[in-house]
């Protein structure tokens, strides 16, 4: 390696490190501040605290890794260009595509180590991050029950609108769901003003004291015609008290992992075999649909006509064109009110299979985007290198100050076109390959524009192309005067 690429690849590398340490800790700390709620006063020993924030790390990367590969680019050849270090090497007959080959072998490598990084690390991560979440929610009881969501603890879902209290055991705005024991859905629904959790270290037994509301259950009537009045049953209390057993769900190992089944958590081999499944799912349950709606309808029996004999036919007597016409008005009303009903029964049907059909391809899309995701972040890092070199050469400003705010605004651009495209694909507005890779294609051009525009020493922008209009103009009209 000549002096020449050690000098540019240890600049490179310095300002890289110091960028990304510090971006990192400032998005740590952002992950403390999100989930600093669930864990302050809430009694979690130190190691539980580093844990937790270990698992959190990961999941930081894809944001820093682009943002620093940016930011040094333009900073490192910034200082390059403002020191007239790169007019020596020109001068030297070394143009900026050969000062770039050097760093671009280290990109490449940083490239597939960011692949695989996003492929393995992430997903494991990612699968302990949840995991251990869910563990530290069991483990302290408090922490179960999350406000403005409901929070299944137990037989209960239990939704507060504030937690409040030292340990965050005075609660306001209760909603609980009682889950039936025989899996048809809640039948009883608690709402409460407020009420306080008390539990006890000796116990398994937490106990929840309500005040101030009122208690509905759905009764089911041994009569299956009594079931359409919907009967139930409401009352109300002052003080109403519900123990729930812990011994159960207190039964944890703050290692032990259930949760297993998120996209975020598989790596491109576990993603390709989930989304054939899918797939087989999906186009199976439409087959199945199609089926069903044939059958209701009675299409099926056109493809099977019944065969009657010539002689049949020829005594039957020609249909005429209003079939009803051969019926009295009392089997009228009935053949049009069997009609109706089933018309209303297959609208049901088709809306209820269309919403759990749009649901199963959101699903699909998801997995789609998290595969596609683990190549994007590769890519990321050649996209934002190929914008900010050549872009910190046109500039000829290192430092802090204008590289910041270049590099902020282009991945500022780059995670909004990034998140606009997923959230768009999520709902099956985009093919999920084309939401995942909108913001590459939409950035590519600026790379292939900036280091074409570096290369051929050409400023950001070209003014004689606006001012030379502004000249011919004056100077006609200051010819016309004289």
């Amino acid at each position: 390696m000549k002096i020449l690429d050690r000098y540019l690849l240890k600049t490179f590398l310095i300002t890289f490190t110091t960028v990304f340490v510090i971006l990192f800790f400032i998005f740590i700390l952002q992950t403390i501040w999100l989930f600093i709620a669930e864990l302050a006063g809430k009694d979690l020993d130190t190691p539980m605290i580093l844990k937790f924030l270990l698992f959190s790390m990961p999941r930081i990367v894809p944001l820093v890794l682009p943002l620093s590969i940016l930011l040094a680019s333009i900073m490192t050849f910034g200082n390059l260009a403002e020191n007239y270090e790169f007019a020596a090497m020109k001068s030297s007959g070394i143009s900026l595509q050969r000062a770039l080959v050097p760093l671009t072998i280290f990109i490449t490598v940083l490239s597939i180590v960011a692949f695989l990084f996003a492929n393995n690390v992430i997903p494991y991560a990612e699968y302990k991050f949840i995991n251990f979440r869910k563990n530290i929610a069991q483990v302290k009881p408090a922490l179960a029950i999350t406000e403005g969501q409901f929070s299944d603890v137990g037989v209960y879902n239990i939704k507060v609108n504030k937690k409040s209290g030292e340990n965050g055991n005075i609660l306001t705005g209760v909603t609980i769901h009682k889950k039936s024991m025989i899996g048809d859905g809640s039948k009883i629904v608690i709402k409460a003003n407020n009420g306080e959790l008390i539990s006890n270290e000796q116990s398994s037994i937490l106990k929840l004291v309500l005040n101030n509301g009122n208690y509905y259950e759905d009764i089911i009537p041994k009569k299956f015609e009594d079931r359409e009045k919907l009967p139930f049953a409401k009352s109300s209390f002052k003080k109403y008290t519900i123990n729930i057993d812990l011994s159960q769900l207190n039964k944890v190992e703050m290692d032990e992992e259930q949760v297993s089944n998120t996209n975020t958590m598989l790596n491109v081999n576990e993603l390709t075999y989930t989304l054939d499944s899918l797939h087989k799912s999906l186009d199976k349950e439409v087959v199945s649909f199609a089926e069903n709606i044939n059958n209701q309808t009675g299409i099926t029996a056109l493809h099977n006509p019944v065969k009657i004999a010539t002689d049949t036919v020829k005594k039957l007597k020609p249909m005429p064109n209003d079939i009803l016409s051969l019926f009295n008005n009392e089997e009228k009303a009935t053949i049009l009110k069997v009609a109706s009903s089933n018309v209303v029964s297959t609208g049901y049907n088709i809306d209820a299979s269309k919403v759990n059909l749009e649901t199963k391809q959101k699903t699909i899309n998801s997995h789609y985007l998290a595969l596609y995701d683990k190549f994007v972040i590769a890519f990321a890092c050649f996209l934002m290198f190929f914008i900010g070199a050549p872009l910190g050469a046109i500039i000829r400003k290192g430092g802090l100050g204008l590289p910041i705010v270049f590099a902020v605004f282009i991945f500022i651009t780059f995670h909004f076109i990034n998140t606009f495209g997923k959230r768009i694909s999520q709902e099956d507005g985009l093919t999920p390959f084309l939401g995942a890779w909108m913001s590459s294609f939409v950035l590519t051009p600026v790379a292939v524009f900036l280091t074409y525009r570096a290369t051929n020493d050409i400023g950001l922008i070209n003014m004689d192309v606006v001012t030379a209009p502004i000249q011919k103009i004056i100077k006609k009209l200051f010819q016309k005067q004289i």
